[in-house]
C-alpha cells in the first residue's frame, strides 16, 4: 500500500466521489468539509484533495463525455468505485498536467484494487490506457487494447490488423 500524502488525498478524493455519487449530494463544498471534519490527518495532502474533487465534479460533463468514448459498456453497469475512479483518474489526466500520466493510472489501479471489485482493475488499466494516449499522446505508449478488458473500439482495431 502506498502511503504518500497525494495517495491518501486520491484515495480520500475517490471515497467523497462515491459517496457524492451514492447519496446524491448537490454541494461539494458540503462534502470536502464533512470529510476534512472527519479526517484531521496531517499526512494527507488536503488542498490536492479539494482540487480532485472540486474538479472532477466541476469538469464532470467534460469528463463524462471523453471518458465513455472509450467505454465498452454503458456507464450505468459500473460499479461506483470504477466510476469515481475513472472519472478521478480523467480529471487528473486532463487538468493535472504537473502529474506524469504513469502515475495517474498506476495510483487509479492501486484505488480499484483496494476499493473494488477482484478483477476491476484490468478494466480500469484498459480504459485509461486508451484515454491518456488520446489526451497526452506525448510521451505516451501506444495502447494495445488486446484481451476480454479492453475497450471494443480498440479491440477490433487491432483485431483487423492482425
Amino acid at each position: 500500500m502506498k502511503n504518500s500524502k497525494r495517495h491518501k488525498a486520491r484515495r480520500y478524493a475517490v471515497q467523497a466521489l462515491y459517496q457524492w455519487d451514492f447519496e446524491k449530494i448537490q454541494q461539494e463544498d458540503i462534502l470536502i468539509n464533512q470529510f476534512l471534519e472527519k479526517n484531521d490527518n496531517l499526512s494527507v495532502d488536503w488542498s490536492y484533495f479539494e482540487d480532485l474533487v472540486t474538479g472532477t465534479i466541476r469538469h464532470l460533463a467534460d469528463i463524462n463525455s471523453l471518458m465513455i468514448m472509450y467505454l465498452d459498456r454503458d456507464v450505468n453497469v459500473l460499479s461506483l468505485v470504477e466510476l469515481a475512479v475513472l472519472r478521478l483518474a480523467t480529471y487528473e489526466l486532463l487538468h493535472r498536467k504537473d502529474v506524469p500520466y504513469k502515475v495517474i493510472i498506476d495510483e487509479a489501479l492501486w484505488l480499484v484494487k483496494e476499493f473494488g471489485a477482484e478483477e476491476g482493475y484490468k478494466y480500469v488499466n484498459a480504459v485509461l490506457d486508451v484515454l491518456s494516449y488520446k489526451v497526452r499522446k506525448e510521451g505516451c505508449k501506444m495502447p494495445r487494447g488486446r484481451g476480454p478488458h479492453g475497450p471494443k473500439k480498440l479491440r477490433k482495431r487491432n483485431r483487423n490488423k492482425r
